[in-house]
């Protein structure tokens, strides 16, 4: 239901072009909007009255008044003063233009509680489709959900006014908060649009809240759907690349479903199986705390494919440095990553060490 603010604002407006005084009550007789400073003294029983008399308007000696309908239910009356003709064509169109702004608001909102109990699975299938039938929303569309996280120590308003800046209900996107922390964008594609279409739409969530708002943030997305009963599955999975990749990639801030490899399968294993395949790597001495220098050796070396001379040419260092630092960790955990096999296995092993320490930290 539309507030007091934009009543009173609606009511104002009109009263700059009619001269004409108007307020507006709920179906208790409170007052909601009133132009001016001076009172109507209309009592909450002269509203109740009206109401119940089931008449669309009703002249009460100087005073007009005018129903507010939801859904044939009245919601608000408008009260006109004056004996001309003038207050009476102007309470109806201030009561007019109230009910056509209370469905507008009614359907905003409706549409987001709508997309909010469909992320979270609370609907029914046939439910899915005769709400969105209701709302005019395209049942058979491409779309993808895009998941946007801020930091706790931001202001939310800031990030999802910039959001919905960008993406407009009228082209079909929908902007819905569903926590403090976190912003869905449920994206209408078109039939072309491909997966780097969908990433450059993400890096421009990231450089327009940055400029916009000065604010650092996550964006993850899931696959694309093309039924309105599927923006859920797009959702879990725009929720699991978020998390998945700020355990396994967290320099970067933007993270795909379809581009998180291995890391989507070590997501999924249990604790236990995770420290029993440290153990059975590594026994005893498993590399929980490797140094910044060690582990970005390690880093730069997978990147250029295990190439011992464009690593060092990266790295400012000689030839001989990065082989006798390899050679170190070779020592501390018994494999050679100049060996595919070996790299492989501490690439695997270091992955599992960083979801076993997410788990942790959120214990």
């Amino acid at each position: 239901m539309i507030v007091s603010k934009v009543i009173k604002s609606c009511l104002d407006e009109l009263r700059s072009i009619s001269k004409v005084d108007m307020a507006c009550y709920d179906i208790d007789g409170t007052l909601a909007a009133i132009t001016g400073e001076k009172d109507f003294n209309v009592k909450p029983v002269n509203i109740r009255s009206f109401i119940d008399s089931g008449a669309d308007s009703q002249a009460f000696g100087e005073y007009h008044f005018f129903r507010v309908n939801d859904d044939g239910m009245a919601v608000f009356v408008v009260v006109t003063r004056g004996n001309g003709d003038t207050a009476y064509l102007m309470g109806r169109a201030a009561a007019s233009e109230l009910t056509h702004l209370n469905s507008a608001y009614r359907e905003k909102y409706d549409k987001n509680s709508f997309f909010q109990n469909l992320l979270l699975d609370n609907m029914l299938v046939i439910d899915i489709y005769n709400k969105a039938k209701k709302l005019h929303i395209d049942i058979e569309k491409k779309r993808a959900v895009f998941l946007i996280e801020r930091n706790s120590d931001n202001s939310g308003d800031d990030v999802l006014d910039v959001v919905k800046g960008l993406f407009s209900s009228t082209y079909g996107d929908y902007v819905t908060a569903v926590d403090e922390h976190e912003i869905v964008l449920i994206k209408d594609l078109n039939k072309d649009d491909s997966e780097e279409h969908m990433r450059s739409v993400a890096a421009m969530i990231v450089d327009m809240i940055n400029t916009e708002a000065m604010v650092d943030v996550r964006v993850s997305y899931g696959t694309v759907v093309r039924e309105i009963k599927e923006v859920s599955r797009s959702y879990k999975e725009a929720r699991m690349a978020m998390d998945v990749g700020r355990i396994f990639f967290g320099k970067d801030n933007i993270s795909s479903y379809s581009g998180l490899g291995v890391g989507r399968l070590i997501y999924q294993l249990p604790e236990n199986l995770c420290d029993f395949f440290l153990r059975e790597i590594f026994g005893e001495n498993i590399p929980y705390h490797l140094d910044e220098e060690t582990l970005q050796t390690i880093d730069r070396f997978f990147e250029n494919n295990l190439n011992v001379s464009e690593t060092s040419r990266q790295l400012y260092v000689h030839r001989n440095t990065l082989v006798y630092r390899i050679e170190r960790l070779e020592k501390a955990t018994g494999l050679d990553i100049r060996k595919f096999d070996d790299a492989l296995t501490l690439k695997i092993s270091l992955m599992v060490i960083n979801y076993l320490q997410y788990l942790r930290s959120r214990e």
